[in-house]
């Protein structure tokens, strides 16, 4: 065995295994494509965490607090501070669930919805800008690889909760 064969089965450091320098790329991709995004929204005068609440709502129509809450993978307290900033600017609004009153079922408003369809508009074209050179087979194994990442992890999670 040769030695770059045994650093690759055992690497020395962290930062040798193919595995860690997998994950750290995808985070500082991500890390770069919310720092680009943040600063595209900027003209919208939203952030990423409240585009993916307002992304959430133009799909799930009426869904429950604590059901975006566990869709964005956040809890109660991101979501108690991030919802009356979108209701005080009137892009969402909360009311009672008719079958059960301790239920909040969230909507975008009509200008909620309008924002929400710009802001998807800078999120694709920031996107599409970004993978443009990466051929369309390897943007799907890459998805579907972190779509398994997501499943385990959440799977650990529950098995731990």
């Amino acid at each position: 065995m040769n030695k770059k064969q045994a650093t690759i089965e055992h690497p020395q450091f962290p930062w040798d295994h193919p595995r860690f320098r997998s994950w750290i790329a995808v985070a500082r991709a991500c890390q770069l494509m919310q720092q680009t995004l943040t600063r595209r929204l900027a003209e919208l005068d939203i952030k990423p965490p409240h585009l993916d609440i307002l992304i959430n709502l133009y799909r799930f129509d009426g869904i429950s607090q604590q059901e975006l809450a566990r869709k964005l993978l956040v809890g109660r307290s991101n979501m108690s501070m991030l919802l009356p900033q979108l209701e005080k600017r009137g892009l969402i609004e909360r009311r009672g669930d008719d079958k059960d009153k301790r239920v909040l079922r969230l909507s975008l408003t009509a200008d909620g919805r309008l924002l929400t369809e710009q802001a998807m508009e800078i999120q694709t074209a920031v996107i599409d800008k970004s993978l443009e050179s990466e051929p369309i087979e390897e943007c799907l194994m890459v998805a579907q690889s972190m779509e398994r990442l997501i499943q385990r992890l959440l799977k650990d999670e529950a098995d731990l909760g």
